[in-house]
């Protein structure tokens, strides 16, 4: 105990949102210092072999966008990892990132991972993690993370649920005496969104329009309910008749009927958790409500939408975006708590 304080003095213990999305950086008693998208752009030589040409920012902005020795990949999808040693390389460039300096002792990293990881997958992080460049990797659930991050008590014996709706994944959590008691995850979230938009988009008005795009149309006009006010956007894309490149006047109504479908299937596992939380715990939710955190949480009318299908109130928690990260930073910075939620 008294060596791992003595060697934290001098070790630069981080913690990692690892998100499909993006990947934010904690480094101990400074809070985040990196939060870019997850992507590693690639550049094939004339060997066959790929050199890493950007990562995160400059990465994003290449997708859809690049030549044909050059890709931009997204190394997590829906909330695993899909490119083991992409993962790596985005992973040792993050840590290179925070360090700035080489350390003389390698730091501590927890790093936030989604409940439905399977074994192999946990180990596929970890071992990314220390192939990097870690001393010890510790691994916490979404949930639990989003739940601290959130302010919520967690230690206390009163249920408290969490949806963290991210990029890959919808984490649903129930959480009581520092402990998750039910949790469910599913791979629809903020991805499925921007994909059901583009296939809406092809279909109603034969456009056709890149992810990244339906990513902007969401952020810019997505609603869970109808508006009092409709919001629009021009969209540039293809017709995919004609091959000739036009522009349509989107509006949030259309965006909303999009989203119809990944939106119930968060609310049906959402009632599924519900369903089976023990009757006591149920009670505390009924008082307390639900906490919405992750980017989907910021999507309009999301929390009224929810509110209305489960009959209790629904929250979106302060600065939805970093619940996560502020969670996973938390645990690094008290031992204490790391020993209790790390479910490793």
């Amino acid at each position: 105990m008294i060596l791992d304080q003595i060697i934290g003095l001098f070790s630069n213990d981080m913690s990692i949102d690892l998100g499909t999305a993006n990947t934010l950086v904690l480094l101990r008693g400074k809070g985040i210092i990196i939060n870019e998208p997850s992507v590693v752009a690639i550049q094939q030589d004339k060997y066959g072999r790929n050199n890493i040409l950007a990562v995160g920012h400059e990465a994003k902005e290449m997708i859809g966008k690049t030549p044909g020795n050059i890709q931009a990949i997204r190394p997590m999808k829906d909330g695993v990892i899909a490119d083991f040693d992409m993962t790596e390389k985005m992973i040792r460039y993050f840590i290179e990132k925070a360090h700035k300096r080489k350390s003389f002792i390698r730091p501590r990293i927890v790093i936030c991972v989604p409940y439905g990881l399977t074994q192999v997958e946990r180990k596929a992080v970890r071992e990314s993690a220390m192939s990097a460049g870690a001393r010890e990797v510790y691994l916490i659930e979404e949930p639990m993370a989003a739940a601290i991050g959130a302010d919520l008590e967690i230690k206390k014996p009163h249920g408290n649920l969490v949806v963290d709706i991210g990029g890959g994944t919808t984490e649903i959590g129930v959480i009581s005496l520092g402990g998750l008691v039910i949790c469910k995850s599913i791979r629809v979230a903020g991805d499925k969104m921007d994909q059901s938009i583009v296939d809406y988009v092809k279909k109603k008005y034969n456009l056709l329009i890149g992810d990244r795009t339906g990513e902007s149309i969401k952020i810019a006009i997505g609603t869970a309910v109808k508006l009092d006010e409709d919001l629009t956007m021009t969209v540039k894309g293809r017709d995919q008749i004609s091959g000739l490149l036009v522009s349509v006047e989107l509006n949030s109504e259309d965006i909303r009927e999009a989203m119809r479908e990944p939106l119930k299937e968060i609310s049906d596992a959402l009632k599924d958790v519900l369903e089976i939380t023990p009757p006591d715990l149920a009670g505390d939710i009924v008082e307390n409500g639900i906490v919405l955190t992750g980017g989907g949480a910021l999507i309009r009318g999301i929390d009224k939408y929810l509110s209305e299908l489960v009959k209790l109130p629904v929250y979106v928690a302060e600065e939805p975006l970093l619940a996560v990260a502020k969670g996973t930073g938390r645990v690094l910075e008290e031992i204490k708590l790391l020993r209790q939620v790390i479910n490793d």
